[in-house]
């Protein structure tokens, strides 16, 4: 699935079709397609509420790049949970907010257990000012392909997993965010890192942050830019490759 970002903007979203990535976006691309921002009224979404109650609604979706088991239904963490991302360009330390978004960090962790994340490349760079990311976790790409397969921006869990939004979301410098294709319910595996306060709207699910020296690694890797393979929704692939080795949850 891809996703997508608004017009104008890099989306975050899935490129499938846009499926979390509709076609090359951010949201699972994030620069495909344009999101609805919530109305102003809105203080939590109907699977937000679900999440809280201790259920994850997860709903099967299409072929998975790679065969994984769904999570849990209650997710197992709560509260602040430190993780490691062990990468090509050094270890990345974060932290995952359970409280926040219970769902999608189950989601994460269950996959990043499962090793879905392992050996996969980020394929999505922008570094426009106010719009810097990278959008990572589709299995589909390879950095080392002289031109981007159909299917890259479109890999997805077989799955997709409610969105836990409220409308206040910002994502400043060392976001971590799930990117979609625009619609309701419709992230999966891939998400986005932000390296530079960025101002995409308030409809990716915010799940945790780096620290401030994994920040730092990023910006350095990210400064050599993007090919601008995907310059007419904005980005490309990474001219420097970030490559998961591991994730270690707890």
């Amino acid at each position: 699935m891809r996703s997508r970002l608004l017009a104008g903007v890099p989306a975050l979203l899935l490129l499938a079709t846009l499926s979390a990535c509709g076609d090359d976006s951010t949201a699972e691309d994030p620069d495909k397609g344009a999101s609805t921002t919530p109305s102003a009224d809105t203080t939590t979404t109907d699977s937000t509420a679900d999440a809280a109650g201790g259920q994850c609604d997860w709903e099967e979706d299409g072929e998975a790049a790679r065969p994984v088991d769904l999570p849990p239904t209650d997710p197992q963490y709560s509260g602040d949970v430190p993780a490691v991302l062990k990468t090509s360009i050094g270890e990345l330390t974060i932290t995952l907010d359970a409280a926040k978004a219970p769902c999608t960090v189950e989601s994460f962790a269950s996959l990043a257990k499962q090793g879905y994340y392992d050996d996969t490349s980020c394929h999505r760079q922008g570094n426009d000012p106010g719009f810097e990311f990278l959008q990572c976790g589709d299995p589909y790409f390879d950095p080392k392909a002289a031109e981007a397969d159909a299917k890259t921006g479109t890999g997805g869990p077989g799955y997709t997993i409610p969105d836990e939004v409220d409308g206040t979301e910002t994502y400043p410098a060392g976001t971590l965010a799930m990117a979609n294709t625009g619609q309701p319910h419709s992230g999966g595996g891939q998400f986005f890192i932000v390296f530079g306060d960025s101002q995409f709207p308030p409809d990716y699910t915010v799940w945790g942050h780096l620290d401030e020296a994994s920040v730092k690694k990023l910006k350095e890797a990210t400064a050599s830019g993007n090919d601008g393979y995907w310059a007419q929704s904005g980005g490309g692939r990474p001219n420097t490759p970030v490559t998961f080795e591991s994730i270690t949850i707890g």
